[in-house]
């Protein structure tokens, strides 16, 4: 009796979990058609390596095409280093030497063409064209698709000829859930969708650790709770009650990348484990924001005031290299790094050499720092009026910055 009650319950299990995959809301995955370079094509389901699952993760990498960053190099505006009174270089200005540090949400990308391991050309749904050299591990990455007909088709990013995204159709089933949850900081708590370890971000994405009876994998899913314990380990509370301490791996450590949310307050936020207190998992209602939920990007217009009270209005160049909605603004608050897009940002106003208020058009305010986008090494904006005209507020000038 006790055997016929086990299975008739496994069956009962395996029931909901269909039923459950089967009405999954799949707006928010990546998807696409991937083209390679022997003329096959496949579409479905995408995933970046190991990592970025969903349109409002990050593609990662570097810029080279930066028009306006070079109009900040002029030797005589930047301020001299000298030792002893001899000169020795320039500090501040002129960074765009070796390129700028991109962050692109894939929502709003269009196409992506791979040209070697470290090389892509990136359409956005604007119609601009970023070509972009190495910077993070997104470039070179394979990519996972789950193609309708094959099934799961692992691409080597050097066999991808082009990259086409598009929003999933309905009735198409995603591979998973997403992992969403309320994590508490030592500062401040966040909520939203969860990437852990920088990696895992679905629920049948694996959770290491060394317990006291060996090595264990356990399914994100089956996990109720992550409490840190110390720099060495975590308190892992399962779904069915259980309670263990995981030690020694960076998914449950000190040496842990970071654990991201999509807090929708604030864009994605980045923990790391100083920072970090306890996550607690929930089923969310949706996946998250779909594909033709990105509009194209707007350029960036508002005003600026200088220290001598003079208003300059027009396009806006932030940093001499932010330049579009969809662009991030960078900082740290607390041991939590922000990421927020440009689309969410009132006005930005210096509060010292190294940090700046940042007042979101949420209402939200918040003091940044430990980041170019906020400190004196900014390279200053970009004023292009209606006329054409073009005035340089170098950073130690700026008064207030103002977004439309």
């Amino acid at each position: 009796m006790r055997a016929k009650t086990l299975i008739a319950l496994a069956c009962a299990c395996a029931a909901v979990t269909v039923t459950a995959a089967a009405g999954a809301d799949n707006a928010g995955f990546l998807y696409g058609t991937v083209e390679t370079d022997s003329d096959n094509s496949y579409t479905g389901f995408l995933r970046w390596g190991t990592e970025e699952a969903f349109w409002d993760d990050h593609f990662n990498s570097t810029k080279d095409d930066l028009e306006y960053a070079r109009r900040g190099s002029d030797d005589d505006d930047r301020e001299r280093i000298e030792i002893f009174g001899i000169k020795i270089g320039f500090k501040g200005h002129g960074s765009w030497h070796g390129g700028r540090v991109l962050t692109l949400r894939y929502g709003d990308i269009a196409t992506i063409e791979p040209s070697r391991s470290d090389r892509a050309r990136v359409t956005l749904k604007s119609g601009r064209v970023l070509e972009l050299d190495g910077g993070s591990n997104d470039m070179g990455a394979s990519v996972t698709v789950l193609d309708a007909s094959l099934g799961e088709v692992k691409l080597r990013w050097r066999d991808i000829e082009r990259i086409t995204f598009s929003a999933a159709p309905k009735g198409a089933v995603p591979p998973a859930t997403r992992l969403y949850g309320k994590v508490r900081g030592r500062d401040a708590d966040f909520e939203g969708y969860i990437q852990w370890d920088l990696q895992e971000c679905l629920s049948t994405d694996d959770l290491d650790g060394e317990s006291e009876d060996g090595d264990l994998s356990i399914e994100m899913g089956r996990i109720k709770a992550i409490e840190k314990r110390n720099r060495s380990g975590a308190w892992v509370e399962m779904r069915d009650g259980r309670r263990l301490l995981l030690e020694d791996t960076n998914d449950v450590d000190h040496s842990i990348d970071g654990i991201f949310v999509e807090d929708a307050r604030y864009g994605r936020v980045e923990l790391d484990w100083d920072a970090f207190e306890r996550v607690d998992f929930e089923v969310p209602e949706t996946s998250g924001r779909g594909y033709d939920d990105y509009p194209p990007a707007r350029e960036l217009t508002g005003k600026v005031t200088d220290e001598d009270g003079n208003v300059y209005r027009g396009r806006l160049i932030y940093d001499l290299d932010e330049s579009e909605s969809w662009e991030m603004l960078h900082g740290d608050l607390d041991d939590v790094e922000y990421n927020i897009p440009f689309e969410m940002v009132k006005s930005v106003e210096p509060a010292s050499r190294d940090s700046s208020i940042v007042v979101l058009k949420n209402g939200l305010e918040l003091e940044l720092e430990d980041s170019q986008d906020v400190g004196d090494s900014n390279d200053g904006v970009l004023v292009i009026s209606a006329d054409g005209d073009e005035t340089l507020i170098r950073w130690r000038d700026v008064k207030k910055v103002e977004f439309d």
